[in-house]
């Protein structure tokens, strides 16, 4: 049943506007909570934005309004070693966060807790989608949501009863992120030629916002440049300035 579930997902961008309890969401959190998180740091937070007006501005700053103005529930989610700060103090030392590797910590720890928190809400019959679009306006949104140093926003994500849902995207085959012993690169000429097929399939035939495209040309297409400059700038703002 867990593997249906998790074969099933699909984003969802439109849903039917009715809020969802705080007894709710305070359960979603509390299970997304038991997800593995390095050395125990658990480098993570929440913003849960439920005022009408912030709400509004989220959903403009990272270009998604329409899925924040129809959610049940709407959030920012943070990596936070601010609270580590804290836990230092109180031992009367300062943390050292400002580090490469303190990042990875912790946007690996809250992509876990994240997706622990997807599957829990998808078990009861929620949708939800990730919107990377909040690392868009990073700094707009800290100021927004109040964050202070040693936490930005990773990415956003909105949950409710989906209003409709979209057909399950075809992914890469298993062959293509599976490599045994050691990498092998030349299986993609043959792999990546046939995904493309699989994905033109789809895309011609879903059943909404039909389109004539491949993998391969969205991928060339979104890597050709450096997407968002500005995050270097923006991270060491906020305290991790590793050199």
């Amino acid at each position: 049943m867990v593997k249906e579930l998790l074969r099933n997902h699909s984003s969802v961008r439109i849903y039917d506007g009715n809020p969802i309890s705080k007894e709710i969401i305070e359960d979603l959190i509390a299970t997304a909570q038991m997800a593995a998180t390095s050395h125990f740091v658990q480098a993570y937070s929440v913003i849960w934005v439920t005022d009408e007006a912030k709400k509004e501005q989220l959903g403009l700053l990272s270009g998604n309004p329409r899925q924040y103005e129809t959610s049940g529930g709407a959030f920012v989610f943070c990596v936070d070693f601010k609270r580590l700060q804290m836990a230092g103090k109180l031992e009367g030392v300062d943390i050292v966060a400002d580090s490469a590797e303190n990042v990875l910590v912790g946007v690996a720890d809250v992509s876990l807790f994240a997706q622990n928190f997807v599957i829990a809400a998808e078990s009861m019959g929620y949708g939800i989608c990730y919107i990377g679009g909040v690392r868009n306006k990073p700094e707009e949104i800290s100021e927004l949501l109040n964050l202070p140093d040693y936490v930005f926003p990773l990415f956003g994500l909105t949950i409710g009863v989906p209003a409709r849902r979209n057909e399950v995207k075809p992914r890469l085959p298993v062959a293509a992120v599976l490599h045994e012993n050691e990498y092998n690169c030349e299986k993609y000429e043959e792999l990546l030629p046939a995904y493309n097929e699989t994905m033109e399939a789809y895309y011609n035939s879903r059943s909404s916002n039909r389109k004539i495209d491949n993998w391969t040309k969205q991928m060339a297409d979104f890597l050709i440049e450096q997407r968002r400059p500005f995050i270097n700038r923006f991270l060491a703002q906020k305290g991790f300035n590793w050199k």
